[in-house]
């Protein structure tokens, strides 16, 4: 996988955790700001997942498709998730889902990581 392209990925949702977060100790619903961020980051995420599915049709892929797909497939259903169910919550703690989906955001990226890096060649 993209090394940095996975960096930024993991910066950008650490960023917008803690923005997040501070919104919710701030008591503040989400924005439309918060929700364009969101969006931002899913096309991150999403421009990661494209890079990673192409590197599947290359000479070395994990020894586990399997996990390595379900993986891809949170990865990119994690934030959007996170969307609806802020945008369900309009109180404080639909800034607290964003931000729990943006610290597990990147754990999934790291786990991608490990699993593309333990190949069949």
């Amino acid at each position: 996988m993209n090394g940095p392209l996975s960096t930024a990925t993991i910066v950008a949702a650490l960023v917008l955790a803690a923005w997040y977060l501070i919104r919710t100790a701030l008591d503040r619903a989400p924005s439309r700001i918060d929700m364009i961020a969101g969006a931002a980051l899913t096309v991150l995420a999403t421009i990661l997942i494209v890079v990673a599915v192409a590197g599947l049709f290359g000479d070395e892929q994990p020894a586990d498709i399997g996990t390595f797909a379900g993986y891809l497939v949170t990865t990119i259903g994690l934030i959007p998730t996170g969307m609806i169910l802020a945008k369900m919550e309009p109180t404080r703690w639909g800034n607290l889902t964003l931000g729990i989906a943006c610290l597990i955001l990147p754990v999934l990226v790291l786990r991608l990581q490990q699993i593309a890096s333990v190949t069949v060649a």
